[in-house]
């Protein structure tokens, strides 16, 4: 590690005003960041915490209308709270990482982040959700752009997320057994005008949405309608743990998988 400055505000404006400085960036649980820091990939000169602000922490809603969750909200906190409202989330979050990982990591530094092997990106592009930030709202389908790869201006802040509530969810998950990454996994959401698949993991490009199988799941919610189907493997990630075919191939079973455990 090498030296820096750190700054803990207590309310969302002294953090704009902090992060306002020469090569300052937010810190939210710090499960990306600080490895990439130590391994010299990110050297910030300045670290501005955003755990100490009261109003970006917690999770609201309405039953069967929308959960709203601040973005500093640990994912363990999610697991245990948004079940009330959005019981598939609730699982998502209950499987992220291990205990420690999801006591620290934070829901808005993981949509920030948006490593192409996150659990989240695929929850709130499925459902529509709204990423909410100090200065404005951007829909899911504009806020994931690429691996790595957001929306996000230089000292903009997601403030909360906002996912309305589908008729049936599930995610499904192969796991890297190590660090519980996402090899392949799937988020399927079904609501009144369609249904909504998100894909992480598995590409290249970092999270999308498989619209074959929307197109086919929203004709037939079962997992009969998508039986054989798998999305094209060009552009899948390649590496230690399989081929792009091999992806492809996860993304089609993890799909059929999420859909039977949403009925």
């Amino acid at each position: 590690m090498y030296n820096f400055d750190f700054i803990k505000p207590e309310t969302l404006a002294g953090a704009v005003e902090a992060l306002a400085g020469e090569d300052a960036q937010a810190l939210s649980g710090g499960q990306t960041l600080l490895p990439s820091m130590k391994q010299r990939l990110n050297a910030p000169a300045t670290l501005v915490s955003l755990t100490g602000i009261a109003e970006l922490k917690g999770v609201s809603g309405r039953a069967g209308a929308s959960v709203t969750i601040g973005a500093a909200t640990p994912h363990a906190v999610v697991a245990a709270e948004a079940g009330a409202f959005y019981p598939a989330l609730a699982d998502l979050a209950g499987g992220i990482g291990d205990p420690a990982v999801r006591n620290r990591g934070t829901i808005g530094g993981s949509l920030a982040n948006n490593d192409p092997s996150a659990c989240y990106p695929s929850a709130a592009l499925a459902s529509g959700a709204t990423i909410k930030t100090n200065i404005r709202e951007i829909a899911a389908d504009d806020f994931f752009q690429g691996m790595f790869t957001t929306a996000l201006e230089p000292g903009e802040i997601i403030t909360g997320v906002s996912f309305p509530i589908p008729e049936k969810a599930a995610y499904a998950k192969f796991q890297q057994p190590a660090s519980r990454f996402a090899l392949a996994g799937v988020f399927v959401a079904k609501f009144a005008g369609g249904v909504r698949v998100a894909v992480t993991g598995a590409s290249e490009g970092g999270v999308f949405r498989w619209t074959e199988a929307e197109a086919a799941l929203s004709a037939n919610f079962s997992p009969d309608a998508i039986a054989g189907m798998a999305p094209p493997a060009e552009g899948m990630i390649g590496d230690l743990h399989g081929t792009p075919e091999y992806r492809a191939h996860l993304v089609g079973v993890m799909t059929r998988r999420a859909v039977a455990a949403a009925h």
